[in-house]
């Protein structure tokens, strides 16, 4: 499959999923490859053809979704985020729960892949802030639409690469070897829990103190589709609460309720 061709046929498409050429510019060669396994699978050899079986057989649209995910995902990924969260946010989160007397922090990681990201916050919340913070918990709760992705998760088991962005003292205490890589110990993993769902289709019920929001919603829908889902989160942040984006995602214009914290980092009027 030619790139050209390939760019050609996303262009066409991404619009009709919702989803913006942009985002998928830098990543395309994951998605073309999966279009071409697509194709041998339905007995066709160009896109062109796969253009009319798609206008043809509108269930088709629901397998080219699934091959248009981008799980690319690592511990402690963009690790001035991380350092944010760890200094700044969760210090002035968990204070004012437990200025109000409030025993559970909730957090929510949006697309969370195979745990990296919630795992990360697990791991930052266990060894960095639970001991000033003993009466206070944390509570993630950690959804994505792949369940390939989720069952990963919840085996805990990473190859070296993934954990290559984390600081050696948390490398060492929160791994331990496991072929073929490292398993996240399981002391760790009690505050996630991992469920099925596309934010595309409907926000998790509760109030939320904390939403991981990063390289999804922001990268790769369409302008529509952003503001439809940011006006849900913001309505499900708590009072004070943060919304954490990745690092080369803007919020779109017109977001009413919420201020800049810190870079990546937008917090809820109190």
């Amino acid at each position: 499959m030619r790139d050209e061709d390939c760019v050609a046929f996303l262009r066409w498409a991404l619009p009709r999923l919702h989803m913006r050429w942009g985002g998928f510019r830098r990543v395309r060669s994951q998605v073309c490859k999966r279009l071409g396994r697509r194709l041998r699978d339905v007995g066709l050899e160009r896109l062109s053809e796969y253009r009319t079986y798609l206008e043809s057989h509108p269930e088709e649209w629901r397998e080219l979704d699934a091959r248009c995910r981008i799980s690319i995902s690592r511990f402690g990924r963009d690790r001035s985020v991380w350092t944010a969260l760890r200094e700044r946010v969760l210090p002035v989160l968990a204070r004012s729960l437990r200025d109000r007397d409030e025993a559970v922090l909730r957090a929510w990681s949006i697309g969370c892949a195979a745990g990296e990201e919630p795992y990360t916050l697990a791991l930052l919340w266990h060894l960095y802030l639970r001991p000033w913070f003993p009466g206070l918990s944390l509570r993630i709760t950690a959804t994505d639409s792949d369940e390939a992705q989720l069952r990963r998760a919840r085996e805990a088991l990473y190859p070296a690469s993934s954990l290559r962005e984390l600081p050696p003292e948390l490398r060492a205490v929160g791994f331990e070897r496991a072929q073929p890589g490292f398993r996240l110990r399981p002391r760790f993993r009690g505050s996630v829990r991992f469920e099925a769902g596309d934010v595309r289709n409907g926000l998790i019920e509760g109030r939320l103190h904390l939403v991981l929001c990063r390289n999804l919603v922001f990268t790769y829908f369409d302008d529509a589709l952003q503001r439809e889902i940011l006006d849900g989160l913001i309505a499900r942040l708590a009072p004070g609460g943060a919304l954490v984006i990745g690092t080369h995602e803007r919020l779109p214009a017109g977001a009413s309720n919420l201020t800049e914290w810190l870079p990546c980092v937008y917090r809820s009027a109190p």
